[in-house]
């Protein structure tokens, strides 16, 4: 009984350790895989990959000593952080990036990198604790995905031509520490962050206002609205008085034709005022046959 027990525990070690080595395998083939995807997919310019960055060498850990990578151990090809900066690399953002699942840093700082963010950073690399695109030519707005990337501390996106609006939603980052996006064309009222932030994080941006920076003004169609509506009250105003004056002269005139209506209840004043003058002329004819008899 004791026998099959220490045989059944001996399987049962083997097995766990047969599956943690194809698991391992998997891994290691997919940071493999994710670093030569970078490599084909940028232009390197200044040869720093090509020098280093060699696939033919299968040894256990040999990416780890590729320029630019750490591993979360040395004789392991598994990928903890991705460091490109400064090393002349062209291209679009390297979407190969998503099979290094591992990571938790990616600096592509001081490059030639272009082209918009993707919109799905965060499924790319969802477990990043640092991220730094600083200095390159990015364009186009900063994707809301970034605020699914709970884990960032550091975010850099200065220097690069990013357009549009700072997504409120990246106020989500509690962990944010660190969080720059100078130097670009950004626009809009700046997000409320749970951390110190200065001036300098967003200076040079042509549009972005708020804390740290100046109090947002009125937007452009704030006065042209309140001209529209400052017209409308006038244009009411005006008419008001208008229909004002017009009911006070309608009634005073119909005052004055009762008042007249009263005074002569039958209308004939005109008739009575004729007869009048034909009396008086009448009158003064006999006064003038008097005179002359």
């Amino acid at each position: 009984m004791v026998m099959r027990s220490q045989i059944f525990a001996v399987l049962v070690s083997v097995l766990v350790w047969l599956l943690l080595g194809c698991s391992l395998s998997y891994a290691s083939q997919e940071d493999i895989d994710c670093l030569r995807s970078i490599k084909d997919s940028l232009e390197d310019s200044f040869g720093y990959l090509n020098s280093s960055w060699n696939f033919d060498n299968t040894t256990e850990g040999f990416i780890c000593r590729f320029t630019g990578i750490d591993c979360w151990h040395p004789d392991e090809n598994r990928v903890l952080n991705i460091r490109l900066a400064d090393m002349g690399l062209k291209g679009v953002f390297p979407q190969g990036i998503v099979k290094c699942k591992s990571i938790t840093g990616l600096d592509l700082s001081s490059n030639k990198l272009y082209g918009p963010i993707p919109s799905n950073i965060s499924q790319i690399i969802h477990y990043v604790t640092s991220l730094d695109l600083s200095s390159n030519n990015f364009s186009g707005e900063i994707p809301p995905a970034l605020a699914n990337c709970s884990f960032l501390n550091i975010l850099k996106l200065d220097y690069n031509s990013l357009t549009g609006s700072i997504p409120p939603v990246l106020s989500l980052l509690n962990r944010i520490k660190t969080f720059s996006v100078s130097n670009n064309l950004l626009s809009g009222p700046i997000p409320y962050f749970n951390v110190s932030l200065t001036a300098e994080d967003f200076a040079h941006n042509p549009g972005l206002c708020g804390k740290p920076l100046d109090p947002c003004q009125s937007t452009s169609k704030g006065p042209k609205t309140g001209i529209i509506a400052g017209a409308a009250v006038a244009g009411v105003t005006v008419a008001a008085i208008g229909v004002a004056i017009g009911m006070f002269f309608y009634y005073r005139r119909v005052s004055v034709m009762r008042k007249k209506k009263d005074d002569d209840p039958e209308g004939n004043k005109w008739a009575k005022s004729l007869k009048g003058d034909k009396g008086i002329k009448a009158s003064l004819s006999n006064t003038s046959m008097s005179d002359l008899s």
